[in-house]
């Protein structure tokens, strides 16, 4: 697994990261989350021996990380890091060299992944031609040419139209089912909550919330009632235990902080009109998220 110890990174007086303990279980992935300056690069950069923590331990399996390991992870940072004036093809092989791979090797793997992403026609183009989203799948696959261990990704659908995210997103799941762990930052909660088992959200370099998600969604109490009508829900905000709402076009969500308040608002619906859902959620991620760290920094 991923162990990190009480970490600490401090710049001149500035901390950044604050007595961090956190656990990634091998095989899983796992959601790093928080608003810009939470602290979660700092905290990607010292994963990557890139910093070295001011206080506190970061293992892989036991072993302290540093060069000598590099090879065992991949990253994919958020800010473009590729070469522009390199071709797609001279880009990875050059990446998958600095990984100890062969040049064989890398042509093959890199061949399948353009393949797969229905980008093979790119293999001899400048990186400087192709789209954001297109560069961002080169990205991608140069922090995976070499088969990390351990895979880190920071805002890996930035860029990415819907249907290039469902496939990077399959393939996020296909790597994690072949054994590989994931730790990823994303600002996109229902990405977070359709691939993550756990997740940490961090506030001002610490851990505001951490551990399983569905323990997170139990423990946070509070749930969503939708209601999908013909008629005004607005006099519905007036009830007791209504805590927010959302209005859309044919309805709203309600934001309750018990289950019972769900029944309060089915009985003043009852023959009010036509109701053509009503359904009560779980609590979403991104409630959680503005509730720990405040909507101001979404």
């Amino acid at each position: 697994m991923l162990h990190i110890h009480n970490v600490k990174k401090n710049f001149g007086q500035f901390t950044a990261v604050h007595s961090l303990n956190l656990e990634v279980e091998r095989g899983g992935i796992f959601g790093l989350l928080g608003a810009n300056g939470a602290g979660k690069t700092t905290t990607f950069r010292m994963i990557l021996g890139l910093l070295t923590p001011s206080q506190g331990t970061i293992k892989w399996n036991g072993q302290e990380l540093s060069y000598k390991t590099s090879d065992t992870i991949g990253y994919l940072p958020e800010e473009r890091g590729l070469y522009p004036k390199l071709t797609v093809k001279e880009q990875l092989t050059y990446l998958g060299q600095l990984r100890g791979m062969k040049k064989s090797h890398i042509l093959e793997a890199a061949e399948a992944w353009l393949k797969r992403f229905q980008a093979e026609q790119y293999l001899n183009k400048k990186v400087e031609s192709l789209s954001k989203g297109n560069q961002q799948k080169i990205q991608f696959i140069a922090s995976v040419l070499h088969k990390p261990e351990l895979l880190i990704l920071d805002e890996p659908f930035s860029g990415l139209d819907p249907v290039n995210v469902d496939l990077l997103k399959e393939a996020v799941k296909e790597l994690n089912e072949e054994g590989m762990t994931i730790v990823f930052s994303s600002h996109r909660m229902e990405h977070v909550e359709e691939l993550c088992q756990n997740i940490c959200i961090m506030h001002k370099g610490k851990a505001a919330v951490s551990g399983h998600l569905k323990d997170i969604k139990r423990s946070f109490g509070k749930k969503n009632v939708v209601v999908h009508a013909d008629f005004d829900l607005m006099y519905l905000t007036e009830l007791d235990g209504i805590l927010k709402h959302h209005r859309f076009t044919d309805g709203m969500r309600f934001q309750v902080e018990k289950e019972e308040v769900a029944h309060d608002i089915f009985q003043n619906i009852y023959n009010k009109g036509f109701v053509t859902k009503f359904e009560l959620e779980e609590p979403s991620l991104h409630d959680i998220f503005i509730e720990k760290v405040g909507a101001a920094n979404e």
